[in-house]
């Protein structure tokens, strides 16, 4: 059967997070990468800790695909809720994979293409019925591999790399699973098949990278000198700081996972007071507990970034839910005048840059730089470009210089905060505290001085306003409606 050239495709794989679903989905978007395609992935989650039920879609062809796709052109239904909850976003005449053990379609609607699978029992029957229908996400994945025409190699390898640090029995049953999804004849039920348009790599061009935006966020921090962090596990914060604890002891680094949220703030404090710009994070219920510190590092000076990766609310709200609401919470929020710096990322590809800016600003300024994501961007995967680490990466030694004199909170000048160790040649070392001080820090009740240093907290980011660029507008410069 020749296969028909399409240059994008959308696939919905729905069923429950216990499928596994998403492990399917990623194996195609980093496949996509590894093909020189452009990808864009969309899931959900359920909030609850038994699981429920769940999507993975994945955008991915040869041009450039800007969004993960309203409909879908493919859509694979592991149970009967499945099916009924998403066949209203496949496309007419677009093609539903359907288990057959577990769901029966209404066939009287010709709107779609129907090809039924006994999912469920050929995946025991291929692995022997010893981890009964554990399996069949990968089982599916060879499915899409020989209706697509992939690229067996690079999926077979990606599946081994995925089940690495595991038993090799593990990663053996992955790939009995995929190569008996491949060798089912699906032609005998698919009168179609599809291949994406190939397109040449230009010569010199660099490779691309697959990654979600939390992962883009870890390594940018790395990029950026960060070696030191705390946090507090929250959903959808925390896998930023699972790759941190694995990758920060590589570079000489420690992330700490505190007790609470207070004590995960305050830790990081603790490592940017000492010189090493530090990273904490959470999303909106544990950046609320985290403001009273994070006043105390606007008052204090001390550079410090704060991720909030955003998710519904407000209190326990939605926690696997997209929403978008905590832009006041960041600009806003705490007690009294505490400027700070909110950096929001656009795509997976920035998160990795404007963790690097967010540092720069961080040191230059001495002061909290938020950078604001939100589950949407942080669960999606995304091809780009890999970075030039060469060109990018940063010593993160903290600098002790020796001074003449240092005021840390001189009212004439941008200051920066002086590392302890720092050899200060007139003695006069300085006092860092959260209550209101003079230009050397010592306490004062002084409303003069309080409202001279207020001003100076807000002037330095005045100063910042007027040295980064103005914001690229995508779209129409100017609307019909204004809200």
């Amino acid at each position: 059967m020749r296969p028909e050239s399409i240059n994008d495709a959308v696939i919905r794989l729905a069923g429950n997070s216990q499928d596994g679903i998403q492990s399917a989905g990623a194996f195609l978007a980093r496949l996509a990468g590894r093909s020189d395609q452009d990808v864009m992935t969309y899931m959900t989650i359920p909030a609850t800790i038994s699981g429920g039920p769940s999507i993975f879609q994945v955008r991915m062809g040869t041009g450039e695909v800007l969004s993960a796709g309203d409909e879908a052109d493919f859509l694979v239904a592991f149970y009967q809720h499945s099916y009924q909850d998403h066949i209203d976003f496949l496309k007419e005449g677009g093609v539903l994979l359907y288990d057959s053990d577990n769901v029966e379609p209404n066939l009287d609607d010709k709107r779609f293409v129907y090809v039924g699978v006994p999912i469920t029992g050929l995946t025991v029957e291929a692995l022997g019925g010893t981890a009964k229908d554990k399996g069949k996400n990968i089982f599916v994945l060879g499915l899409i591999a020989k209706i697509f025409h992939l690229n067996v190699e690079k999926l077979a390898n990606l599946i081994k790399e995925k089940f690495a640090g595991k038993d090799e029995s593990v990663a053996n049953t992955a790939i009995m699973a995929f190569t008996s999804g491949y060798a089912y004849p699906v032609g005998n039920v698919l009168t179609r098949q599809y291949q994406f348009e190939h397109v040449e790599k230009v010569a010199g061009a660099p490779d691309q990278i697959t990654m979600d935006g939390n992962q883009a966020l870890a390594y940018g921090l790395i990029a950026a000198g960060v070696r030191y962090g705390a946090g507090y596990p929250i959903t959808p914060w925390s896998s930023v700081m699972e790759t941190l604890r694995r990758e920060l002891p590589k570079y000489g680094g420690l992330f700490v996972q505190a007790e609470d949220e207070l004590g995960a703030v305050s830790i990081a404090l603790g490592f940017s007071y000492s010189g090493h710009l530090a990273i904490t994070g959470s999303a909106g219920p544990g950046i609320s507990l985290k403001t009273e510190a994070i006043g105390w590092a606007s008052m204090a000076e001390i550079p410090l970034l704060i991720i909030n990766v955003q998710r519904g609310g407000p209190s326990t709200g939605l926690p696997t839910n997209v929403e978008q609401s905590d832009l006041f919470q960041a600009i806003y929020g705490g007690h009294g005048d505490s400027p700070r710096v909110v950096l929001a990322a656009k795509t997976v590809e920035d998160c990795f840059y404007i963790a690097i800016e967010a540092a720069r600003i961080a040191r230059k300024y001495s002061t909290p730089v938020f950078i604001l994501s939100d589950t949407s961007l942080a669960t999606r995967i995304e091809a780009f470009q890999e970075p030039k680490l060469g060109d990018l990466m940063l010593d993160p030694k903290p600098d002790l210089t020796p001074l003449d004199t240092h005021k840390p909170y001189a009212l004439d000048k941008i200051t920066r905060h002086a590392a302890p160790g720092t050899p200060i040649r007139d003695g006069k070392y300085p006092l860092i505290s959260g209550l209101e001080h003079d230009e050397f820090g010592h306490p004062t009740g002084s409303p003069k001085m309080h409202m001279a240093m207020t001003a100076k907290r807000r002037n330095k980011l005045r100063q910042l306003a007027e040295e980064i660029p103005v914001p690229e507008i995508f779209g129409d410069t100017e609307g019909d409606t204004l809200l």
